[in-house]
């Protein structure tokens, strides 16, 4: 706990610099990124106005953009994520934001030709909603768990492989793994407990996958739940609750699933949350400048 809290009071400080005037001149280097993948790459949390979610401004490409203005490097974010995309509708399409007729992937590909020859940085976020559908009503579904795995791993291989392509010569790669936010079940109780307990195998498998997919194609790996946390049984006093593992705490006060109705139970980070995962974008981070 002491460590997840420094490391958000470190970014934090690092970001709260960007909003009173620290930042890079105007002439500063200047760089594009790229930001592909789920909700959790637009920023998506409850808000006040949409309490069950929307994109945000607060997300961990925003928080990258800050801490590189901090540090004198300005990145034009260009963000396409999609909430709910899988690797099935960033290749074709479909799912929330593309049609049948166009995709994430293909408007990425476009944005990396029309790009060609400049340097900058692509971070892709995308696998968890393949499994999510297997953990519907606390049940965990293993066929439906074998088969978007095993979907993940035909597909993703194809999406890099095509990014990679796209991109020129002096454009730095970032992939995510994914924390588990189902961890915050377990203060229920019972059989909520239980479930929470049976998915970290499920995200250590995805995670897996994820890293190997990755390695194979020489894209370094965003360690998202090794920031949360998600490995660490130590106990850890939660407010209003009392003794809880680590990661448990983690996954409560780092993301909306522990908070009651309206805003929760909600799977995506809070701001905290989204500065772990920039952080961890931060450390696997090889810039081309």
């Amino acid at each position: 706990m002491l460590a997840s809290l420094a490391v958000v009071l470190g970014v934090s400080l690092t970001f709260s610099l960007t909003s009173i005037g620290v930042v890079g001149a105007a002439n500063a280097p200047s760089y594009f990124y790229l930001d592909l993948g789920g909700s959790a790459s637009v920023g998506f949390q409850p808000t006040p106005s949409d309490p069950r979610g929307e994109p945000t401004p607060h997300g961990y490409a925003n928080d990258v953009v800050a801490y590189e203005a901090a540090r004198g490097i300005r990145l034009h974010l260009r963000e396409l994520g999609c909430p709910g995309e899988t690797t099935t509708t960033m290749l074709h399409g479909g799912g929330n934001c593309y049609n049948s007729d166009d995709s994430q992937l293909k408007e990425a590909l476009s944005y990396l030709f029309s790009h060609y020859g400049q340097a900058g940085i692509v971070t892709l976020d995308v696998g968890f909603n393949n499994v999510r559908p297997c953990l519907a009503n606390q049940v965990v579904d293993e066929v439906c768990v074998e088969s978007a795995l095993a979907e993940i791993q035909q597909e993703l291989p194809i999406i890099v492989s095509d990014l990679q392509g796209a991109a020129g010569p002096q454009v730095s790669f970032v992939g995510l793994d994914h924390y588990d936010p189902y961890l915050g079940f377990e203060i229920a109780g019972g059989a909520s407990a239980a479930f929470a307990t049976q998915t970290t195998d499920v995200i250590d498998r995805l995670n897996a996958v994820l890293e190997e997919v990755y390695a194979n194609a020489g894209v370094p790996v965003a360690q998202v739940d090794a920031g949360f946390q998600g490995q660490d049984l130590s106990g850890a006093r939660l407010q209003g609750v009392g003794e809880v593992p680590e990661n448990v705490w983690n996954a409560c006060e780092l993301t909306w699933v522990c908070q009651p109705a309206p805003y929760g139970p909600n799977f995506h980070p809070n701001d905290a949350g989204y500065a772990i995962m920039a952080s961890a974008i931060e450390s696997a981070l090889r810039p081309p400048w």
